[in-house]
């Protein structure tokens, strides 16, 4: 019997599960329970606490072409478009000649180019309706008033911009190499960069998110170095308790090996990089204990306040018995104050903010050692 499941940006019509974008560590099942729970059911229900910005009536098959010849808008495509990308398609018994584009509309912000100071427009180039690792991007904007564009959440052509970047055919150009994975910055017309911490190290100085360089010459490779730490243990860490053997199977997969992780997770690494912070908050380098360096906000302490929420909503149980341990006050003390940041704070009310759901940070209540 044919079904149709809808994939992010593709209509996948086949008679078995859905192929994977091979991309963020999200599996098939991962992005479809996320982007399709009210309009498809897919194989696995959607997690009780996943979120979802799509109703029935966004989705639209798209019939024009686009000016880009190497990724055309609609039609049939093989899997040599998008092959770095995908799963073989034969493991899934799925015909790559099924595989169709969807388009699919977005939020009704408006995605109108604003400029910067500098008169160039900073375009964050992320996938649509996900935090993920775009967050920290938006709040290094958000926090500094800065204008951007987040261009798959503006348009429905927005995640066009997406997949051109992603493309096997785009070799990049004489500016520099193409991108492997959002998130994708564009600055102007010579500027486009990927890799979250490598888009904060360009954006820094320009948000005013970093020491002066004239009176700290190094201190943007240290607020850079927080940043990777608070990545590594409280981002990647914490999205391998639900994924500790491969980003391509799915969670109930390898749940077993998942539940070990997890408890390793929630006893020994969390306490030790939320202890790493709570030094570098009594250290004197953070000049007062308010901020993780230079007594100023910077982009690392806007890091560690979306990697420490990430970890609040996956693992809640555990971090509020880490909190009432007393032992990372100035951590969670932090926390608080980055959120109460007037600009900060204005943006977590608004609709720009999305909600977690089956990206990174997930709550599965057996992980957050509940039985």
């Amino acid at each position: 019997m044919m079904s149709t499941c809808i994939f992010r940006n593709f209509q996948l019509k086949t008679g078995g599960i859905p192929i994977a974008r091979r991309s963020d560590h999200l599996t098939s099942r991962d992005i479809l329970a996320h982007l399709s729970a009210p309009f498809v059911r897919p194989s696995v229900a959607p997690h009780p606490h996943s979120s979802s910005h799509f109703h029935s009536s966004h989705i639209h098959s798209y019939h024009t072409h686009s000016s880009s010849a190497s990724l055309p808008i609609s039609g049939v495509y093989h899997i040599s478009h998008l092959s770095s990308f995908f799963f073989p398609l034969k493991r899934f018994g799925i015909d790559s000649k099924s595989l169709h584009y969807t388009s699919i509309i977005m939020s009704t912000r408006s995605s109108k180019r604003q400029k910067t100071g500098e008169d160039q427009p900073y375009e964050l180039i992320y996938w649509p309706t996900l935090p993920g690792r775009g967050e920290h991007i938006r709040l290094a904007f958000e926090a500094s008033g800065t204008p951007y564009s987040d261009i798959s959440n503006e348009s429905k052509e927005g995640i066009n911009a997406v997949l051109e970047q992603i493309s096997d055919k785009n070799l990049g150009n004489d500016n520099g190499p193409p991108p492997l994975a959002p998130p994708i910055l564009r600055h102007g017309s010579n500027v486009l960069i990927s890799q979250t911490p490598n888009i904060l190290l360009y954006l820094g100085p320009k948000l005013g998110l970093t020491p002066d360089t004239d009176n700290d010459p190094v201190g943007a490779y240290h607020i850079n170095a927080l940043t990777l730490t608070a990545l590594d243990g409280l981002s990647n860490e914490a999205h391998d308790t639900h994924h500790p053997i491969a980003t391509g199977d799915y969670y109930e997969d390898q749940k077993p090996e998942s539940l070990k992780k997890a408890k390793d997770y929630r006893n020994n690494r969390l306490p030790k990089f939320l202890g790493y912070f709570q030094r570098v908050l009594e250290g004197p380098a953070s000049k007062g204990g308010e901020y993780l360096y230079g007594g100023q906000l910077t982009y690392a302490d806007l890091v560690l306040f979306q990697t420490v929420d990430g970890v609040i909503f996956a693992f809640p149980k555990c971090l509020a018995a880490l909190r009432s341990s007393g032992k990372f006050d100035k951590v969670f003390a932090h926390y608080e104050r980055v959120k109460a940041h007037e600009k900060i704070k204005a943006y977590l009310e608004s609709d720009r903010r999305m909600k977690y759901g089956n990206g990174i940070y997930r709550h599965y209540p057996e992980l957050d050692g509940e039985d």
